[in-house]
């Protein structure tokens, strides 16, 4: 029976790396939130007379945040059928939702099972830098404000496979 993995953590943890790894291993279609969906955002983005780059703001969140997460589980479930999926993204409300892995199991027909990958500020910063997207660019800049955004990022409240990410 096909399962599905979903991938969560901060921008640059190491979801996607662990992501692909746990595709590769298990033959699982991968579904990235960045590729799945960058192409569609930024064109809207620039389209509206916005930033394409912006993935921080307020605007942002409010309008797109729902509808690419929207998308990516349409595109696993149109595979869950024929194969097992590793979908990553940051998923960062949903961690402290109990009943979130009951939702989104509910959402995609089969059980889902969270991995939450954990990997530390300065770790993070160096990815980034190291990437060197554009996307990213407002989370550099403004590295204290973005901080503050995750400070109270707790490991999920339910049921996960914990990940170290510093690796």
């Amino acid at each position: 029976m096909p399962r599905a993995i979903i991938v969560c953590g901060s921008p640059g943890s190491g979801k996607t790396t662990y992501g692909k790894r746990l595709a590769a291993a298990s033959g699982a279609v991968f579904l990235d939130i960045d590729t799945a969906t960058e192409r569609l955002v930024r064109l809207s983005l620039r389209q509206s007379g916005g930033d394409p780059d912006d993935r921080d703001s307020t605007a942002f969140k409010q309008t797109y945040r729902d509808p690419i997460y929207e998308q990516l589980f349409d595109i696993a479930c149109d595979n869950l059928p024929f194969n097992s999926v590793v979908i990553t993204g940051p998923f960062t409300r949903e961690l402290q939702d109990a009943d979130w892995p009951r939702k989104v199991s509910r959402r995609l027909g089969v059980p889902a099972e969270i991995h939450y990958v954990f990997c530390r500020p300065e770790v993070r910063k160096k990815r980034l830098l190291a990437r060197a997207n554009a996307r990213d660019r407002s989370k550099l800049e403004n590295w204290n404000s973005y901080l503050k955004y995750y400070a109270d990022e707790a490991p999920p409240c339910f049921d996960h496979v914990f990940v170290e990410g510093d690796g």
